[in-house]
């Protein structure tokens, strides 16, 4: 996947100025896709030059004015021809995992205390994603096809954060044993 992509479904659920699709990037896909507000602005101008977006000028008091991007046809042909390619099998790449095969070579002490530190990360990320998923689908049921998937991708972390709790408890505790 390229950024374009991921910028192109954002701008479909909302266009946007630059700044407003960074804040929401951050917000939103940021959490499954990182990229930084300088890329974003990049690929908005390459994506602008060959057609896949529009750009409305908006005049602001005070300020200067803002460019609103919006998926022209070209824009939404090449994010439907995307979204119809297969998909590869998605590959399970982690620093984590190769230091925990490699532990017992370093000092394990180090680690475990980094491992409870990560730990605490997925725990705030997933508390994180439970409050939004709280916030705006109270009541998934019957939602709209684009809020659905949106809901769905938002459970897929929830369920993703799960899975780092539960196998950095798991090393955790199989170690805490050998210990004691």
């Amino acid at each position: 996947m390229a950024l374009e992509h991921a910028l192109l479904v954002a701008l479909s659920e909302r266009p946007a100025s630059g700044l407003e699709l960074t804040r929401r990037f951050e917000r939103s896909l940021g959490f499954f896709w990182h990229a930084t507000h300088q890329q974003i602005y990049r690929v908005l101008a390459r994506m602008e030059a060959d057609g896949w977006v529009t750009v409305e000028v908006v005049e602001q008091e005070g300020r200067p004015d803002k460019r609103v991007h919006t998926p022209s046809a070209e824009g939404r042909r090449v994010l439907a021809d995307w979204l119809e390619t297969p998909m590869p099998m998605e590959t399970f790449r982690s620093e984590l995992a190769v230091k925990l095969r490699g532990a017992s070579y370093g000092d394990r002490t180090a680690l475990m205390r980094h491992l409870r530190d990560a730990r605490a990360d997925h725990a705030l990320r997933l508390a994180t994603y439970e409050q939004m998923e709280r916030e705006q689908f109270p009541d998934p049921t019957g939602l709209a096809p684009g809020l659905r998937d949106r809901w769905l991708v938002l459970r897929g972390g929830i369920r993703l954060e799960h899975f780092w709790i539960d196998w950095i408890t798991e090393y955790l505790q199989a170690h805490e044993m050998e210990t004691s």
